[in-house]
């Protein structure tokens, strides 16, 4: 029996809609939550996020404010940006729009934001109170994920959970989430032996390494649900770390890409936007 289809649109819309009664009741308070987005450079995949992130706030009534950087700023230029988001009273909600060009420093930039401002959940003291179980802003996609495993009523407490790949913005805060749920959690990654044998044994299979196609059939466990992170354009058309097709026969749960985890990165940024006004509100 084909995969039940795991839909980041539909889940997204729900997640958009209880945002909507939330920032109404903000707004009855005189508070409008705001949400700025630093970007450097005109990288395409960043100017298409940030433009989403820009039409989700619209929709919701969140402010939305974009600092639009040359490519060739300096360091201090960058943090400049960053330190008039924090100093802002309007803005509830700062992040980094990821890559920067090689010569600025990524995490140099990231401590920066307020951690309480942090909405991508990427400064070591959101990081650090994740890692310890602690209440605190989690990275979107991750938190997007595990949103759509229990959103849909997936047991997760006693499963194997593998994840494939070990990013700071993914992988790590991913394993973090699953332990929290009471998971037994595999990390794997580019120097792991025999991949396959770890995947095979996971009932909660993440993948996130940035490679199209690389998780076959034949290396997905029979009922598991795949959650596939990637985004990856091959031949014009994008496509996930997982051979969706071919998995989908085999898997119980499956995301789609696009439209699956893609999509409810961007619900989870504005519910952490909306958060955040609501705790300095």
């Amino acid at each position: 029996m084909p995969a039940k289809l795991l839909d980041g649109r539909i889940m997204a819309e729900e997640v958009e809609q209880k945002l909507k009664a939330r920032v109404t009741a903000l707004q009855g308070k005189g508070i409008t939550p705001g949400l700025a987005v630093i970007l450097v450079g005109d990288d395409p995949a960043s100017q298409t996020y940030v433009h989403n992130k820009e039409n989700s706030c619209a929709r919701l009534g969140i402010f939305s404010r974009t600092f639009r950087l040359p490519s060739g700023i300096s360091q201090d230029e960058l943090h400049s940006a960053i330190r008039a988001a924090n100093a802002d009273v309007s803005i509830h909600g700062v992040l980094v729009q990821l890559p920067l060009p090689r010569h600025l420093s990524e995490k140099r930039a990231l401590e920066l934001i307020l951690p309480q401002k942090d909405v991508d959940g990427f400064h070591d003291i959101n990081a650090g109170r994740l890692m310890r179980g602690q209440e605190g802003i989690v990275a979107c996609t991750p938190k997007g994920a595990l949103y759509m495993l229990t959103n849909t009523g997936i047991t997760i407490a006693g499963k194997e959970a593998v994840i494939v790949g070990r990013s700071n913005i993914v992988g790590k805060p991913m394993a973090m989430l699953l332990l929290r749920e009471n998971a037994t959690v595999t990390v794997c990654h580019s120097q792991t032996v025999h991949l396959a044998e770890h995947t095979r044994r996971a009932d909660i299979l993440v993948a996130a390494i940035g490679k199209p196609k690389l998780i076959t059939a034949s290396m997905v466990k029979e009922g598991a649900v795949v959650i596939d992170v990637g985004i990856n354009r091959v031949d014009g058309k994008l496509c996930g770390d997982v051979d969706f097709e071919a998995v989908s026969e085999k898997a119980s749960f499956i995301t789609p890409v696009p439209g699956g985890v893609g999509k409810m990165t961007v619900a989870m940024l504005m519910d952490s936007t909306v958060t955040a006004a609501e705790t300095a509100g």
